[in-house]
């Protein structure tokens, strides 16, 4: 006789670990919970849809062009387990062999939710002093804010999380450090306010700690690498508002995880932006479609790659870099075929990947700035440059690395 496919036996454990855990519960990034089996069974038709065309989990990165440790996805067979249990009646099951997380039984249709969710409680929270008062005036707003952390001794922060008061309206936010405790003035200053100079003259000790966009969660370090925060460190986070009618508020916190671990390498960050082009001007014509191409390097030291974050905005289609090395050995980073604006990552590689002294960084991105682009956000199409706006454009590539003292050359 055939098994039967229920939720405690087989599809509880396929949607804690690759829904409900990473993004749909309370506070997470998806827009419901999927912690108990009521939360699946009443979206169920749903999910079979969206997991059968692999929709959900949303993965954008080409796995055939490079793996990374944060990849999600369902196997065949995982597919084939929930069509499965829908065409069944989506029966419940015995929880008798079933544990959650905690290792603690299921034992009825509704789980403890606290037990399925990560255990792990940040060292510390930082948020905003009070909550912004978001206009609501139908404008795009650019807003600094500064949140001392009031650490009395450095510290290796391991993992960072940021979490957005106002998901419907929090665009990005970028995380910045500040060390020299002269930068308070800048708390809830516009990006056009001509004061914002006088403060934008301050060298930081990080100019990105961490970038939040949508579909970007928790970004965690290898084990011994750790971004190093120093004793009477101040953040500074820039945030961008999306257009609103209505006024409304936001205080978004940032939760901070301290190394458990001795860290032998300290984490730091490489941007590479527009102004890094061979094809100058960045300009997207309109009616046309155009890429543009990056070509940074040779790198004069070796260096280990940890991640990788492209950012565009809706004009955005494809993205692809890798990196040659002198030896003429090719070493793939992202290939992204579809993007998508919505869901943007920070792809961890499954290990460093090494750029020997004198590679050098290949990069290529695709922008539609047609009308046969159901996402232009203009109608008639108009020439698009760079810009914060999100109706502007950027071609952003993000790497958390580490030097890699101890390769050989």
């Amino acid at each position: 006789m055939a098994q039967t496919t229920t939720f405690n036996g087989q599809i509880q454990p396929i949607i804690t670990q690759n829904c409900a855990t990473p993004c749909h519960h309370p506070g997470g990034v998806g827009p419901f919970s999927l912690l108990t089996y009521e939360d699946v069974a009443k979206r169920a038709k749903f999910i079979a849809k969206v997991t059968q065309i692999r929709y959900m989990p949303p993965f954008p990165a080409d796995r055939t062009f490079q793996h990374y440790a944060n990849e999600r996805g369902l196997s065949d067979k995982e597919i084939g387990l929930i069509q499965a249990w829908v065409k069944g009646g989506v029966p419940v099951g015995s929880s008798g062999k079933q544990l959650n997380r905690a290792g603690v039984p299921v034992g009825s249709t509704t789980a403890n939710r606290s037990l399925l969710l990560p255990t792990d409680t940040p060292d510390l929270t930082l948020r905003m002093a009070t909550p912004y008062a978001i206009k609501g005036d139908g404008r795009e707003d650019f807003r600094y804010f500064h949140i001392p952390t009031n650490l009395k001794e450095d510290v290796w922060i391991q993992a960072i999380e940021f979490v957005p008061g106002n998901r419907k309206l929090l665009h990005h936010s970028r995380l910045m450090v500040d060390t020299t405790g002269t930068m308070a003035g800048i708390n809830g200053m516009a990006e056009d306010d001509p004061n914002v100079s006088s403060f934008q003259k301050t060298p930081l000790a990080d100019e990105f700690l961490y970038g939040w966009v949508p579909g970007n969660d928790r970004v965690t370090f290898p084990a011994g690498t750790a971004k190093r925060l120093r004793a009477g460190s101040d953040l500074i986070v820039n945030v961008h508002y999306a257009p609103s009618g209505k006024p409304d508020i936001d205080q978004s916190e940032i939760r901070l995880y301290f190394a458990k671990t001795p860290v032998k390498q300290e984490v730091k960050t490489l941007t590479i932006t527009e102004n890094n082009i061979t094809n100058q001007p960045f300009l997207i014509p309109a009616n046309e479609k155009k890429s543009f191409f990056v070509q940074f390097g040779p790198f004069p030291e070796a260096i280990q790659l940890l991640s990788v974050m492209p950012h565009m905005h809706w004009l955005g289609k494809t993205v692809k870099a890798f990196a040659v090395t002198p030896d003429g050995d090719a070493v793939n980073l992202i290939k992204i075929d579809d993007w998508d604006y919505k869901w943007q990552m920070t792809y961890t590689f499954q290990q460093p990947l090494t750029l020997l002294k004198g590679s050098v960084l290949i990069a290529e991105a695709s922008y539609d700035n047609t009308v046969g682009n159901p996402l232009n956000q203009n109608r008639p199409p108009k020439p698009i440059t760079y810009g914060w706006n999100s109706t502007d454009e950027m071609m952003n590539l993000v790497f958390y690395y580490v030097m890699s003292e101890r390769v050989k050359e």
